[in-house]
């Protein structure tokens, strides 16, 4: 029995129970009050759920008296070894053996879609993370929400949203003609400009950008500024994508912000937000009565001399999502953005969205690695390139992953290089292959999942233990989903590796010396399966992958 299983049937007792007293509540109600958790103690059984707590008051009951109902209703329900209620009325259910087994083979034969669920159906999000300026490499502040932003983006499309997942790139503004003047400068010998960009990477550009276009060198200082802006704004941005992808982060659209301010969008969100009332003139200047929405001041769109804030473009960029289809919008931010949050809810209100539905701002804190060396080519910064190949990416994206995005991070490199129990990926990703070992020795001792499978058999107390974690997953996911953290994940694979390392040392799959299989080893050749079925299922929503040989 599923827990799904099981919700339907406790719902089905709860509507018998209400029709019995007369009452009738909302169909959606009663779905909604239907929460199903594990229970602390093992003893207190495999599931356990408050609904009777929820729902007493508006069913005109005592809560104990409509517990008792229910759980009259669900003794002898096929699968359910025992129902109790516990305190003021909270139910608690055993699945029996053979019920509980069965969820071993339902895993293995949904495969790679166990754990997807339709918990966040016909929500069309818009994500948008790392955003880093393309003037440099990607570096150890742009690595947690690369790793976080991608995890999410998975979590919400397993919850059953609709996702793109957008990087903005800020390729407008001054910063883009000192990034060309510096890479000039490198080119032909001259001194980088104030407020340029000094690093090594700008004289590594400077000569790729000189091999492609060797007249530049000769060019008017002001055309030869904007072709090395160009030149090496396209490498620097390739660049960018390609340890992207080594790091395994897919986005769907690279949206410029040049596009807002060529097409016209920059303006017409302006004159969009003055029709509605929110804009205003003073002092030369143009003004959004963010202060209305709870900002700690107005910000100005346009300055005296005529020229556009970022705040314009911020305007501009968030109409351009409402423009395109996305009813959520949910922007991820770095340590130093806090004040970001205000004005882009701001922003959302002035544009006629609800600021508490339509956008979400998620803030990171700041990690630091130990023992990583500052970049050579960049100076004073820690490159996420350097960092995977000296950690990998499957270390670096999963040590960010199991922590809360507010969680300020001292990461040591060294120790994530381990091969040992004490790290936690490698105690993970051990685990699935360890299960994949044991498939391999099974089929080489003729043991098969094809040759029978009786759930029954599953008694032993590691597997009760186990297939009580296994049959959480889904609610694990849709909750991390919901909440928007990626932790819950890596947290949950780790409670289920240890649970599989325990029932390894306790349950045989293939028979000792000359011994028959049975079908106790066929069945639990299913259980192991199912563990590493979930646990790459897990490891795959976090970007890391699930080793079969280690």
């Amino acid at each position: 029995m599923t827990p799904e299983e099981l919700s339907h049937a406790i719902r089905d007792a709860l509507e018998a129970s209400l029709a019995e007293s007369n009452v009738t509540l909302d169909p959606a109600d009663l779905s909604s009050s239907i929460h199903l958790e594990r229970p602390k103690q093992r003893d207190h059984g495999d599931w356990s759920t408050n609904t009777a707590l929820q729902l007493a008051k508006r069913a005109g009951m005592p809560p104990r008296v409509l517990a008792d109902s229910i759980a009259d209703k669900l003794r002898g329900v096929r699968g359910l070894a025992d129902v109790t209620v516990a305190g003021p009325g909270f139910l608690n259910f055993t699945l029996d053996a053979a019920a509980a087994g069965e969820l071993a083979k339902t895993i293995v034969e949904r495969g790679a879609d166990f754990g997807r669920s339709d918990a966040l159906s016909g929500q069309v999000i818009n994500l948008e993370y790392v955003s880093a300026n393309p003037t440099g490499p990607l570096h150890i502040g742009h690595t947690r929400w690369a790793a976080l932003g991608d995890a999410l983006v998975r979590l919400l499309r397993a919850a059953g949203a609709d996702v793109t997942a957008e990087y903005y790139i800020n390729d407008a503004g001054s910063q883009m003609d000192k990034f060309g003047a510096s890479v000039l400068a490198r080119a032909t010998g001259g001194e980088i400009p104030e407020g340029g960009y000094p690093g090594q990477y700008v004289a590594e550009l400077a000569a790729k950008v000189v091999a492609e276009q060797p007249e530049i060198v000769n060019l008017p200082q002001d055309e030869a500024i904007a072709a090395a802006r160009e030149a090496a704004y396209r490498l620097q941005l390739d660049e960018i994508k390609q340890v992207l992808d080594d790091f395994q982060v897919e986005f769907d659209e690279w949206f410029s912000e040049r596009t807002l301010h060529d097409s016209g969008a920059v303006a017409g969100a302006v004159q969009r937000l003055r029709e509605q009332g929110h804009v205003y003139d003073n002092d030369g200047a143009v003004w959004l009565r963010t202060t209305d929405f709870g900002d700690d001041k107005d910000r100005v769109l346009i300055k005296a001399d005529g020229s556009t804030t970022y705040f314009a473009a911020d305007a501009a960029y968030y109409l351009s999502k409402k423009d395109r289809g996305y009813t959520q919008k949910i922007y991820l931010l770095g340590a130093d953005h806090h004040g970001y949050v205000g004005r882009l809810k701001a922003i959302a209100a002035c544009a006629g969205d609800d600021p508490e539905v339509n956008i979400e701002i998620l803030i990171g804190q700041l990690v630091s690695v130990g023992g990583a060396k500052l970049s050579k080519r960049a100076g004073n910064i820690i490159e996420l390139s350097d960092l995977i190949d000296w950690i990998g990416s499957d270390a670096v994206r999963y040590s960010l992953e199991r922590f809360p995005a507010e969680t300020p991070l001292s990461l040591d490199g060294e120790e994530l290089r381990k091969k040992s129990n004490d790290n936690p990926v490698f105690y993970v990703q051990y685990a699935h292959a360890r299960t994949s070992s044991v498939g391999r020795n099974a089929a080489d001792l003729g043991v098969r999942r094809a040759d029978g499978f009786a759930p029954e058999l599953l008694d032993h107390e590691t597997e009760a233990g186990l297939l009580s974690l296994l049959a959480d997953y889904p609610r694990i996911v849709a909750q991390a989903a919901k909440l928007r953290e990626p932790h819950r994940i890596a947290r949950y694979l780790e409670e289920l590796a240890g649970a599989y390392h325990k029932w390894y040392d306790s349950c045989r799959v293939t028979p000792q010396g000359d011994a028959e299989v049975t079908d106790v080893h066929r069945t639990r050749l299913w259980l192991n399966d199912a563990v590493g079925q979930i646990l790459a299922n897990g490891l795959d929503l976090l970007g890391v992958s699930a080793p079969e040989r280690m």
